[in-house]
């Protein structure tokens, strides 16, 4: 057990099961091998070390934020599984039941999401659409990383989304001016919390979004 939470030092104070350790390190020979096949992360992240903290401890940083007691969690730009994959992967091992809602428009990463969920036995559904054009939809916690600009995240949860519990964004560096600069625009209620992948980043939870009145 030690040896296997010294790969992942970011995660120790979390009580992550060893079952979730073993599970992160299959998806992430999956992942390596098909990125070999397809890019879906940069070849440089690809390697074991890098991937842990950048993706993989990265993505578990949001498990906090996350409504445990709905029943559906949407990741709506998965990629190769970020954040949707990895939280799907805790909460199995937690015993939770919420299903994780995977939507990916490319077809190749699709696919690699669905065998990832099958090997694994996730409670997952991939959604091989633009979520951009799917109207009316459902979720508790809603969450995206590195997707769209901040700006058009709301613009698509405050059109597309009938009823949300939250929504947790990655913000990178320049996220205290994108920030201050979206909320000329919007209202939402918002706590921040510092990554613990990186300094100049950190996690968004914000609720309660509402287009602000032209002047």
């Amino acid at each position: 057990m030690e040896e296997i939470l010294q790969k992942y030092p970011l995660l120790k104070d979390q009580n992550v099961p060893r079952e979730t350790l073993i599970e992160f390190e299959s998806f992430i020979a999956m992942l390596q091998k098909k990125n070999e096949e397809i890019n879906i992360i940069s070849k440089e992240t690809a390697k074991n070390d890098i991937i842990r903290e950048r993706h993989v401890e990265d993505s578990a940083q949001v498990l906090e934020f996350i409504d445990l007691n709905s029943n559906i969690i949407t990741d709506i730009g998965s990629g190769g599984g970020m954040p949707g994959i990895i939280i799907s992967i805790m909460l199995k091992n937690l015993k939770k039941s919420p299903k994780v809602n995977l939507f990916e428009k490319s077809h190749h990463k699709s696919s690699f999401l669905r065998q990832v969920s099958r090997e694994l036995k996730l409670n997952t559904e991939v959604i091989q659409q633009n979520i951009f054009e799917v109207q009316n939809l459902e979720s508790g916690s809603i969450m995206a990383r590195a997707f769209k600009p901040l700006p058009i995240i709301l613009e698509l949860v405050y059109k597309n989304f009938k009823n949300y519990n939250n929504l947790i964004l990655f913000m990178g560096k320049n996220g205290e001016k994108i920030l201050e600069d979206t909320l000329r625009d919007w209202d939402f209620d918002f706590e921040k919390k510092n990554s613990i992948t990186s300094k100049d980043s950190f996690l968004l939870n914000i609720k309660n979004i509402k287009k602000k009145e032209p002047n």
